[in-house]
């Protein structure tokens, strides 16, 4: 038999190409890591007050987490394979931090001026980061597991991504305990928390997404 023909004859009982790999594995990550964050945040902390559900601030933070972790989760599931187009997911994530700065910019210059430090920097700014960046470590894990699995060829940039997703996650979960209603001060610290998630998946991304 010649070379050509084994290769046709493989071809056919190869059956189709299955679809949507990266999302089959994306999805129960990102699923597994919002249950962990909120389960923790609300065991921990608690819920936030429910007189705050008749305001806009926890949907705002609910719209912005995610947003940020439907786009930097497909930004990932295109960092998850070779030869992947980039430029679109990445300049909606890009377009999803810029949307809620320019949001929270927007609240802070129009809040009287003696009353900015308080709205920038609310109750809880020195632990917020961090519980955003604590919360997120789950799904980490997950969405790190997730692309190993595929064919990752940038592996720093999709660690990065991975990141990205993951703290958008964990920021999810912490909305459900966060008691802060200033979008200025969910522009800065909420992002200032997936940004260090962010950081730790691009310092592991080239640790553990190797094959």
């Amino acid at each position: 038999m010649k070379t050509d023909e084994l290769i046709d004859l493989l071809a056919l009982a190869a059956g189709p190409a299955p679809r949507a790999v990266a999302a089959r594995r994306l999805v129960p990550a990102a699923l597994a890591g919002l249950a962990a964050s909120a389960v923790v945040a609300t065991a921990v902390m608690g819920l936030a007050a429910p007189a705050l559900l008749h305001t806009a601030a926890p949907w705002m933070k609910l719209v912005y987490a995610g947003a940020l972790a439907l786009a930097a989760g497909w930004l990932t599931s295109r960092l998850a394979r070779p030869v992947a187009r980039l430029a679109l997911p990445g300049s909606l994530t890009a377009a999803v931090f810029a949307t809620m700065l320019a949001f929270g910019s927007a609240a802070l210059t129009a809040t009287p001026e003696g009353e900015r430090a308080a709205a920038l920097l609310g109750h809880s700014w020195r632990t917020c980061p961090w519980s955003v960046f604590a919360l997120a470590l789950p799904a980490l894990a997950a969405a790190l597991w997730a692309v190993r699995g595929l064919a990752p060829v940038r592996a720093r940039a999709a660690g990065f991504a991975a990141g990205l997703f993951a703290g958008a996650v964990g920021a999810l979960g912490y909305s459900l305990s966060c008691p802060e209603v200033s979008p200025a001060f969910v522009a800065l610290w909420y992002s200032l928390g997936i940004a260090l998630t962010a950081l730790l998946g691009s310092w592991l991304g080239p640790r553990v997404l190797r094959w």
